[in-house]
């Protein structure tokens, strides 16, 4: 089996655990105007964690314009911005390992993927997520963090502790 055959595999294998809900578009914003075909374009999505109740990552991310863009083969830049809130009541659906996906997208044909894990900073009961792109021969350096104190939402809430669903 060839490499490009046995990555395309690798690739397939590992999308399925962190695809189960699609980003919701909050907006598009146009940043180089192309004349005859797509502009390139800043959009900003939103998605729940899917294993933890009351937490949404905002992540804006740029999207290619032109040709390439409008046929679907662009290669996307791994610029990706992250911005994530408790929303609601935080809920720990079940244990998880430090640096679990919480979702993932694929930013070029192959080889190109962005991906936002999740860990938790044990002594401060804080949700740390990290979005980084990367590529299966070579890694990109472009990431973001954001954090998310686990707080009660309301008057007599009880506040979980993230470190009661760590594994490992």
């Amino acid at each position: 089996m060839g490499r490009l055959a046995a990555a395309l595999v690798l690739i397939l294998a590992l999308a399925p655990a962190a695809r189960a809900q699609e980003p919701e578009l909050i907006f598009k914003k146009s940043t180089v105007w192309k004349m005859l075909t797509p502009d390139d374009k800043l959009a900003t999505y939103v998605i729940d964690d899917p294993g933890v109740q009351g937490v949404s990552c905002y992540y804006t991310v740029p999207e290619r314009g032109g040709v390439k863009g409008l046929i679907g083969v662009a290669e996307e830049t791994s610029d990706v911005s992250l911005a994530c809130r408790q929303v609601g009541p935080i809920a720990i659906r079940e244990k998880f390992e430090q640096g679990a996906v919480v979702f993932r997208q694929s930013r070029s044909l192959i080889f190109k993927k962005m991906q936002i894990v999740r860990g938790c900073d044990l002594r401060n009961n804080v949700l740390v997520y990290l979005v980084y792109t990367d590529r299966l021969i070579e890694g990109s350096p472009k990431n973001s963090t954001s954090a998310v104190p686990i707080m009660p939402w309301g008057p007599g809430e009880k506040t979980v502790r993230c470190a009661d669903f760590v594994t490992g």
